[in-house]
């Protein structure tokens, strides 16, 4: 298929709520030009075609990771997920609202006929590169409003040593992931690049000598050599199911894309138990409440204490553009504003520290806003002799806290600060990313 021409979403006219955007202007050429062309295809509907596709190819060229088509009064409004932020890109007319919504209901293999439930689906865009999207239809009260996430491989880094880890990191989660069996988990919120962490892990192990197979919902990247299992619900097939499943097909390394509740826990535990390498992620605030989460789902602290070798809790942040960097001294002003509202970074500054901040836009501000790409910030807790004795015997969180601190355990805030003070994330963005521990 022809490159698509991309779409000037830089041009200030394009952010304004009154301009029309370059695709109205592109459909409204193709409404009134006709085409000579054996396809059943109405003038009009390849114009929602090139439409959609100029959506999905300028989001990628943006590395975006998703795209918001959200229905509002008199407009859809078009907006972009740019390292971890939205940003409104352009507006579409009313009138092609329902039009677009349709033409990605028929190429996502959905239901046209259904407006008042929820679908998901996807699809794949034939650019110079294949580009596969999982499609998610949602209906609001001023429409159906459609999220598309971008399931790109261009400019993912799967090795460790790109992600953000400091060296005495890398070699905790190098020996982790050395031993034949136990368990490595990622823990955070959504969005923080637990998977992405686990995929890097799998990206170094992956040879031919091992059988690697994964079980997600849903697979977002395939590595070549591992074996990757879609979680199918309406067919039957649930994390445990498909976790059983693999068992049955003589592994060495899992994954298992989440470890949501009590049966897959047991489940990844036994399996960490009787000779795997377990990888999963979990939805915890920090890496030492991972240990407790695992035994309020029901597995055994001796179990536990048996089988996790690594807990990763991470977070992403916005990497200051480097043509965009500039370094300023911190105020008092500013000092007493962090003492009152995050008294946790102002405990690692003092007024007339070095910050780093990208530059105050000049005119109308682009979608990039002075940062480019994200990088990890992270608090890796490796499971000592000590700390195992602690959770057998029943140890609170607190008590597990205080031993791996002892042992050098560094927050994800303290590494922040790090980060910050290196000039590779602003304070603004440490602050976005990080909160106060109750």
């Amino acid at each position: 298929m022809a490159k698509t021409k991309e779409l000037k979403t830089d041009d200030p006219a394009l952010e304004q709520p009154q301009q029309m955007s370059e695709a109205e202007k592109k459909i409204q050429e193709a409404n009134s030009t006709p085409v000579a062309v054996q396809t059943a295809e109405s003038t009009e509907e390849r114009g929602i075609t090139g439409m959609l596709n100029d959506i999905v190819l300028t989001a990628l060229n943006k590395r975006a990771s998703d795209i918001h088509l959200e229905p509002h009064e008199g407009k859809m409004v078009v907006r972009y997920r740019i390292d971890g932020i939205l940003k409104d890109v352009y507006n579409i007319e009313k009138k092609y609202e329902e039009t677009l919504v349709f033409k990605v209901k028929v190429n996502a293999k959905l239901r046209t006929d259904e407006h008042f439930a929820p679908q998901d689906g996807r699809i794949r865009f034939n650019f110079d590169e294949k580009l596969d999207t999982r499609i998610s239809i949602l209906p609001t009260a001023k429409g159906e409003k459609v999220v598309i996430r971008l399931l790109s491989q261009r400019g993912r880094s799967f090795k460790l040593s790109d992600l953000g880890f400091r060296e005495n990191e890398l070699k905790m989660v190098k020996k982790a992931y050395m031993k034949p069996y136990g368990s490595i988990f990622a823990s955070g919120p959504t969005g923080s690049g637990k998977t992405t962490s686990l995929y890097a892990i799998l990206q170094t192990i992956n040879s031919r000598e091992i059988n690697i197979t994964t079980v997600e919902d849903p697979v977002e990247y395939e590595i070549d050599g591992v074996n990757h299992v879609q979680i199918n619900k309406k067919g039957g097939l649930t994390f445990g199911d498909g976790l059983r499943s693999i068992l049955r097909q003589d592994p060495d390394v899992i994954m298992v894309g989440e470890i949501r509740d009590s049966e897959t826990a047991k489940i990844a535990t036994n399996a960490a138990l009787t000779g795997h390498l377990v990888l999963s992620t979990i939805h915890t605030n920090d890496a030492v409440t991972t240990i407790p989460r695992l035994i309020d789902m029901g597995v055994e602290p001796y179990l536990v204490a048996t089988t996790v070798n690594l807990v990763i809790a991470q977070r992403l942040a916005r990497k200051i553009d480097e043509s965009k960097k500039q370094a300023k001294k911190l105020s008092q002003e500013e000092y007493d504003e962090l003492k009152l509202y995050r008294p946790d970074i102002a405990a690692h500054l003092k007024v007339g520290d070095t910050v780093y901040e990208p530059e105050a836009p000049k005119g109308t501000a682009t979608i990039e806003d002075g940062y480019k790409g994200r990088v990890g910030l992270y608090e890796v807790l490796e499971v000592s002799e000590e700390i195992r004795k602690i959770i057998i015997t029943g140890a609170n969180t607190d008590q597990i806290y205080n031993q791996a601190r002892k042992e050098g355990l560094k927050l994800i805030l303290e590494d922040g600060i790090e980060k910050m003070r290196e000039g590779v994330i602003s304070l603004s963005e440490l602050i976005r990313v990080t909160a106060l521990k109750e």
